[in-house]
């Protein structure tokens, strides 16, 4: 019913969302600012996570998600997994650029709205990280698949490997070795079907497949655990080895526009994202699938 979607604990987490972001829009418009690519990746976060929380939000009030064609269960629990991890990323990376200690030349009350935006950003966090724990499986019962610990990290990775991108973008030199142009075939190609995973599943296609999709996820995820195993070595030995590059970083490196550093983001993500899909190769193989449009 639709009084149940604004009184319950789920509804309230939603509303928070909506009431915080919309702060936010306001404070960075009136005052805090934003600039540069970093600004924009931090204002495109507010703006995205706000209009689709508002569409999701409308539509469980009004119940008109039962004539879209996608599982919408599996897609609130996606988005507000990926609402999460981009509203970390956005609190880490606004008061890194744009909040100092001493006040701007724009005077010390632009750095006071930087706070308050800063502190609006970190505490939206919450309502999204309560949404995926109201919506994620609970013990015995059948849900989506992304509502599980496996589909969740589905998304993880995903972004993960978003990061990775946009370190070698930034001048990672990975095309002076076959060896780094490797891993990065490696992290576009567990991308691109983790991606085709998530969309399958919010559309509700798993059934439509001519193979059982539980086991496919299975297969593919031992894969990948295989192949990023292989980049996690092959990396850092073609970035940091003395013999194709430098095991420390170097002095006439500037900060922000160096290529060690980027080899170094790299290196660390790759592991986070083997770490997490070994685990995830462990749950994927507890899951009872549930291949329907309605869940």
């Amino acid at each position: 019913r639709p009084i149940a979607a604004v009184l319950s604990p789920l509804g309230a987490a939603r509303i928070c969302q909506l009431l915080l972001g919309c702060t936010i829009m306001a404070l960075v418009s009136h005052s805090a600012g934003y600039s540069a690519t970093y600004g924009t990746f931090c204002m495109f976060v507010w703006c995205f996570c706000f209009a689709v929380t508002l569409v999701v939000f409308t539509m469980d009030v009004t119940r008109l998600h039962s004539c879209m064609p996608i599982s919408w269960d599996n897609f609130t629990v996606a988005f507000a997994m990926l609402a999460t991890l981009m509203y970390i990323t956005a609190s880490v990376v606004y008061p890194v650029y744009f909040l100092q200690t001493d006040c701007p030349e724009e005077g010390c009350e632009v750095r006071n709205y930087r706070i308050a935006v800063t502190v609006c950003s970190s505490v939206c966090c919450f309502p999204y990280g309560a949404e995926v724990f109201l919506t994620r499986a609970k013990p015995g019962a059948v849900v989506g698949y992304m509502a599980t610990v496996s589909g969740l990290l589905k998304v993880v990775q995903a972004f993960v490997a978003c990061i990775i991108f946009g370190a070698l973008a930034n001048d990672s030199e990975y095309n002076l070795f076959i060896a780094t142009q490797y891993c990065v075939v490696v992290y576009s190609l567990c991308f691109s079907v983790t991606v085709i995973v998530i969309i399958l599943t919010v559309s509700g296609r798993t059934s439509a497949l001519r193979f059982p999709f539980d086991r496919f996820v299975v297969v593919y995820t031992f894969f990948a655990v295989i192949l990023y195993l292989s980049t996690a070595l092959v990396w850092p030995i073609f970035s940091f080895d003395k013999k194709y590059g430098t095991a420390t970083r170097p002095d006439d490196c500037p900060r922000g526009n160096c290529p060690w550093d980027s080899k170094l983001v790299v290196a660390v993500f790759t592991n986070v994202n083997m770490i997490l899909y070994f685990i995830d190769l462990i749950y994927s193989q507890r899951i009872r699938f549930v291949s329907n449009s309605a869940v």
